[in-house]
């Protein structure tokens, strides 16, 4: 997978796709806020642990689900209202199969090609650094 420079200025997508979290506590239901080839924000019913490694299953509106491995970086959810928009949790992607890889890489591309025929769509792309 890329390096954190490179997957840091992928263009994001801001989606609210349902995502199932696989921890070994059990799975934690959640939704995606935005997502790259490389990484995504989650909001979910709990709060994980740091650095903690999971796999994870995206469910893009009317394809077939993605299954990647994903590192907790990041949560902001400890600071902020669990009601803001901008709390969540960001995960980076250190596993992920070719085909699955592909089959995002293909969902986000539709995506942002043709953001007026798909379900799931928050809004337009966004450029930014989380």
């Amino acid at each position: 997978m890329a390096d954190q420079r490179e997957k840091r200025n992928k263009t994001r997508l801001q989606v609210k796709w349902p995502i199932t979290i696989y921890t070994k506590k059990g799975p934690v239901k959640g939704e995606s806020r935005n997502i790259t080839t490389a990484g995504i924000f989650v909001r979910c019913e709990k709060e994980l642990r740091l650095n903690e490694v999971c796999r994870m299953r995206i469910r893009p509106p009317k394809k077939q689900s993605v299954e990647v491995e994903g590192k907790l970086i990041w949560s902001n959810l400890d600071g902020l209202d669990a009601n803001s928009p901008y709390s969540g949790m960001g995960f980076s992607f250190i596993k992920c199969s070719e085909e699955d890889l592909r089959r995002l890489d293909e969902v986000i591309s539709r995506y942002l090609e043709r953001p007026e025929d798909e379900e799931g769509k928050e809004g337009v792309r966004d450029e930014y650094e989380l």
